[in-house]
């Protein structure tokens, strides 16, 4: 064991500048540990707000099932399914008396070229509630079809065509035919 008596046979180290920037990197990662139990303390508080929102809601969702339930039972009874039934058949006619056919040639007349003539159409209300037109066009050449289809589906008041059959020009009709149907929406 030896003992060091001289100070001077051990060189001097230069370690302040690695204490000074260690500490400035400790007191940076304190004050960024703050700032997280910060933000996580905030956070929390907005999650407890949400879940007590949440909860409220799905009380009041409840609420609305159940006296749905009980409004559905007095309507199945058998001494109201009579008023029930009538009521649906009622208001099914009234929506399909709602389809407009000034309305129908008005949007039917900005997107049908002039060489297509429409030989028949037949609206019909699907289970979804939507209005689908069946239509028979005519036109001397299919081009004119295939515009006409075009025309249908970039407008935003049809939606999607389906093309059923194509009839070829005979000896007594001269026009190319087809049939299609296209979903059609209609304010009312």
């Amino acid at each position: 064991m030896r003992i060091p008596i001289n100070l001077a046979s051990e060189p001097f180290r230069r370690d302040r500048a690695v204490l000074v920037a260690s500490g400035a990197l400790s007191a940076v990662l304190i004050a960024l540990l703050v700032f997280l139990l910060s933000l996580n303390s905030v956070e929390s508080g907005q999650v407890a707000q949400t879940r007590k929102a949440l909860a409220r809601l799905n009380s009041q969702l409840q609420a609305v099932s159940a006296q749905q339930a009980r409004q559905d039972a007095i309507l199945r009874k058998p001494e109201n399914a009579q008023v029930l039934e009538r009521s649906l058949f009622l208001n099914a006619l009234l929506f399909r008396k709602g389809i407009s056919w000034t309305r129908i040639f008005s949007d039917l007349e900005q997107v049908v070229p002039y060489n297509v003539r429409i030989m028949a159409i037949r609206p019909s209300v699907t289970g979804s509630n939507q209005i689908l037109l069946d239509m028979t066009v005519g036109s001397e050449t299919p081009t004119a079809v295939i515009d006409l289809l075009k025309n249908l589906e970039n407008s935003p008041r049809f939606g999607a065509v389906y093309s059923h059959n194509e009839l070829p020009p005979t000896q007594t009709d001269k026009l190319y035919r087809c049939r299609v149907s296209v979903n059609y929406v209609q304010k009312l």
